[in-house]
């Protein structure tokens, strides 16, 4: 307990005005004079559920507060109270132990029937997942989080950046050159990276911002670096096609480059001390804005774990080209994406941060922060991409995130009411549905007309 209140700079009445207990019974706590209560477990998994989980090692706790997030799911009724949960915990750890495993398997039942759902939809030949849909599959359902690969450009960053926090593009420049034999030239208009494997020859597109020509040469760093730890990953993938394999070949040089740039360790705890602040953040690190967003998404290394997020990149038209989430939020599979939704917006309105507190169907409230972002081309001939990033957390880890300053979590209709698409979401009240439920019969009143010119079975 001393050690949690040390680590968050809080003094002994702040943090015992958080639990709602006394000062003097927190001292009891930290000497050790008192037990932890239910009721203490459940306001320190509430309070502190990051920190918590470091220090916690107590097989029994542990097994508390995975029943407590499973019995907290939308799908049951009414949760469990605290005293209910820590009896089952501890006089039937096996059934609890079957109801987590259960749960962790409903959840990811869900998540595959999405993708079933989604390829019988397709119009693609055969009625199958193109290419880069089974590769986007694979990394949802790996939790945006590759361990071996995550370690080993870790490993590699050590090596190159000394006591600085990130690996300079002299440093890999230097590697590159050095290190693996590569003759790199800087050239406009070449595409943002060409490699010439035979010749061992790199030239990488000086037009793009120093943050994308640094994230290229990471690349390729990783790519011929780590080409065995990235060639393992695939073979245990079981990707249907040659195209898939060689998509998540790159997607996966993709992922290690970002961790080259922004090793877990060091980057973690600098997103914690500067409450995932992105703009301090890349300047940290000397990434871009997408590249920072993107890296938090990934921060699930077991007994480490980042806030859980979500995150995506939404293009002018609405498509979602990037995605991942690590909380209970999931995005719209095909189809567009809730209108009601910040990240619509900030597509419009580039290098400007919206801020949104929502609450989908399930009822579960997320905070997300948005921001419109302008891509240069380099040439008047060819137009700037354009497009918004968005990043978000569940409302419990809402101190930790700087978006949420200034929002008021609390008030039951503060939240905009979103979902995932209006092909899936059950919102009978919603003026921005653009078509009913597929689920659901529609009924047409030719004497009454309202925002929607139809009603569905509820």
């Amino acid at each position: 307990m001393r050690k949690l209140r040390n680590g968050r700079n809080l003094k002994q009445p702040d943090m015992a005005a958080l639990l709602g207990i006394s000062v003097s019974y927190l001292s009891q706590l930290e000497h050790d004079d008192r037990p932890l209560t239910p009721v203490l477990l459940e306001a320190l998994a509430r309070q502190f559920p990051l920190d918590w989980q470091e220090y916690d090692d107590d097989a029994a706790t542990r097994r508390f507060a995975a029943l407590r997030e499973a019995t907290a799911d939308p799908l049951f009724a009414m949760p469990l109270s605290p005293d209910q949960i820590t009896r089952v915990a501890e006089q039937q750890p096996a059934l609890a132990d079957q109801f987590i495993a259960l749960h962790s398997a409903y959840r990811h039942v869900g998540e595959r029937l999405q993708i079933v759902d989604e390829a019988m939809a397709d119009d693609n030949v055969g009625g199958g997942r193109l290419p880069w849909e089974e590769v986007r599959d694979w990394f949802h359902l790996a939790g945006n989080y590759v361990d071996t690969l995550d370690r080993a450009a870790e490993a590699l960053a050590d090596r190159l950046m000394g006591k600085a926090i990130s690996p300079s593009a002299e440093s890999i420049e230097l590697y590159l050159r050095e290190g693996l034999a590569i003759s790199l030239i800087y050239s406009a208009n070449t595409g943002m990276r060409d490699y010439d494997a035979t010749m061992g020859h790199l030239i990488i597109d000086q037009s793009q911002p120093a943050e994308s020509q640094r994230f290229q040469l990471a690349h390729q760093l990783v790519a011929l670096a780590l080409q065995d730890d990235i060639s393992s990953v695939i073979k245990r993938a079981g990707l249907r096609t040659a195209s898939a394999r060689q998509l998540l070949f790159v997607g996966l040089a993709n992922y290690a480059a970002g961790v080259l740039l922004m090793p877990y360790a060091r980057f973690r705890e600098e997103a914690r001390n500067l409450r995932h602040d992105i703009d301090r953040l890349r300047q940290s690190f000397g990434v871009s804005f997408e590249q920072a967003c993107h890296r938090l998404s990934t921060l699930q290394r077991p007994g480490a774990r980042g806030v859980p997020f979500f995150f995506c990149r939404v293009d002018m038209a609405g498509n979602i080209t990037k995605r991942h989430s690590a909380t209970r939020l999931q995005f719209a599979r095909f189809g567009g994406a809730c209108p009601l939704w910040i990240v619509h917006e900030a597509v419009a309105i580039p290098d400007r941060i919206l801020v949104q507190l929502a609450e989908t169907p399930d009822g579960v409230r997320y905070v997300s922060m948005a921001k419109g972002l302008v891509k240069p081309s380099g040439s008047y001939a060819r137009a700037p991409r354009r497009y918004a990033v968005a990043l978000g957390c569940e409302v419990e880890h809402a101190h930790e995130f700087i978006y949420a300053d200034g929002l008021d979590l609390t008030s039951p209709h503060a939240a905009t009411r979103i979902g995932a698409s209006c092909r899936i979401c059950p919102r009978s009240d919603c003026d921005q549905r653009a078509f009913p439920p597929s689920d659901r019969a529609i009924i047409v009143d030719p004497d009454r007309r309202d925002v929607v010119p139809y009603r569905f079975e509820t």
